[in-house]
């Protein structure tokens, strides 16, 4: 496999079309699906799904790793030799949104001064973004999953807590009455409007759980962290919101805090690929200084023994 043929995999996956992939590498279509061609012939199996988008097979998710891996390397090694002082690298990231929009801010602010590397974020559920790892579409992720990727390293950043919390007036319409103060002890949790980032947001539903309810009620979905706190405010339904994103709203009572429901907090955990890059190195290092001025300290995992 050639590296030319490496970067069209690479190109066709983040443009997610061949068409997008020609006009990022300057060439043309046709020279694209000649090179995805030529990679597949030299490995006998489909890299790519030719589709709306363009995804990676199997095969392609493995050779993707390498590609970026060899891309990453292939600029560090340019700049050390005084040939690519000025290259730029795209180093796509996942990160969960509720992170993006609190503790991770800083990190942007850092990335700012980077004149060899370009950030592309990819928004995904904490739960899941080790999924991205896995496939070769990212380098490095915020993820709830301890277990490392394979050839990822991993480590704790700490913990994010979630509340729960209500606007008055959407209690006081479920009967909460002069409860509302105190959490709208005895509403029927079964049936008050709640609200979900997405389908993949299971917070509000273990909230349930956890007080034995076996239905779920109306939920309303809002795919945004900014708009998901708005919804709240708004009265739209009840949910857990990060507390970093809450300032004085349950201390003027704009919000209430619901004592039904306990406070959760996710441990997230930075995991990126085992390579010897100074990029990547400068990147965790950003990331680790802004989860430990933001983030609660992860809980100590019991010794074995």
């Amino acid at each position: 496999m050639h590296l030319e043929h490496l970067r069209a995999l690479t190109a066709v996956v983040d443009e997610e079309s061949f068409e997008a992939a020609a006009d990022l590498l300057r060439i043309s279509p046709s020279a694209v699906s000649q090179r995805i061609k030529a990679l597949e012939a030299s490995v006998g199996q489909v890299v790519v799904r030719r589709g709306s988008p363009c995804t990676p097979t199997e095969a392609g998710a493995v050779l993707l790793r390498t590609a970026r891996q060899v891309q990453l390397l292939e600029a560090e090694a340019r700049h050390a030799l005084g040939l690519g002082a000025a290259d730029r690298t795209v180093t796509p990231v996942a990160v969960n949104a509720d992170s993006l929009a609190t503790w991770f801010v800083p990190v942007l602010a850092e990335a700012a001064g980077w004149a060899d590397t370009v950030l592309d974020l990819r928004v995904e559920d904490q739960d899941h973004s080790s999924r991205l790892l896995r496939g070769g579409e990212v380098l490095a992720a915020v993820t709830s999953d301890p277990a490392p990727v394979g050839g990822c390293r991993v480590e704790p950043l700490g913990a994010m807590r979630y509340l729960p919390v209500a606007a008055p007036g959407l209690l006081r319409r479920w009967g909460a009455g002069p409860a509302a103060a105190t959490g709208a002890a005895g509403l029927d949790w079964a049936r008050v409007p709640v609200l979900r980032f997405n389908g993949k947001d299971d917070l509000q539903l273990r909230a349930l759980r956890a007080l034995g309810l076996d239905r779920s009620p109306p939920a309303h979905t809002v795919p945004s962290s900014e708009a998901f706190l708005a919804a709240v405010r708004a009265g739209l339904g009840w949910g857990m919101v990060p507390e970093l994103q809450l300032g004085a709203e349950l201390a003027d009572g704009s919000l209430v805090l619901l004592a039904e429901h306990a406070p959760e907090d996710v441990v997230l955990h930075w995991q990126t690929w085992t390579l010897a890059s100074g990029r990547l190195d400068r990147l965790a290092a950003a990331v680790r200084d802004a989860a430990r001025r933001r983030l609660r300290p992860a809980p100590a995992v019991p010794s074995g023994g």
